[in-house]
């Protein structure tokens, strides 16, 4: 005797489809979370932000020599740094300087300790903030809040007849 073998077939309306391809998405998004998509390794986390108010002026160099490990900034030529608060980011040396009143500036390294972005800063309140992922510095480069969990390293500065000098 032989066996009848029974089978259905069918096919998924448009709806039906769409449907089960939108919740195999969500539940893909939910077993591994939305960071698992935005990954702190994003190479687009290191473009600086062109419209950030808060980025201090391109990096034109006049006014700022860069020479092994020592950074030299003409106060007369940058000027606006001679301000208490005001900031500047040496790109090409990867350093954030900035005057924290009476003629002392504090030097840091700009590669922040979270995921190494090295030129999207903002400074307010006496606070740098890397815009890559929010990690929180203070002048001296001490950790105030992460994802980053080590201080920013700090570099040696003097100030001479207008002439600042980091020593890194």
């Amino acid at each position: 005797m032989q066996k009848i073998i029974t089978t259905k077939s069918g096919q998924l309306t448009v709806e039906r489809r769409a449907f089960l391809k939108k919740s195999g998405a969500l539940a893909v998004m939910s077993m591994f979370g939305a960071a698992f998509f935005t990954s702190c390794a994003d190479s687009d986390d290191m473009v600086p932000d062109a419209n950030n108010p808060n980025m201090p002026p391109p990096g034109n160099t006049n006014g700022v020599s860069i020479a092994n490990n020592v950074i030299t900034i003409d106060l007369d030529v940058q000027s606006a740094l001679k301000t208490a608060g005001a900031w500047l980011l040496i790109i090409q040396a990867q350093t954030l300087v900035v005057n924290v009143g009476n003629n002392n500036f504090n030097a840091l390294t700009s590669v922040c300790t979270h995921s190494g972005c090295d030129r999207n800063w903002t400074f307010q309140n006496n606070v740098f903030t890397c815009s890559c992922h929010g990690s929180r510095f203070d002048t001296e480069g001490g950790l105030i809040n992460g994802p980053a969990n080590q201080p920013l390293q700090s570099f040696s500065t003097r100030v001479e007849e207008d002439i600042l000098t980091v020593t890194k």
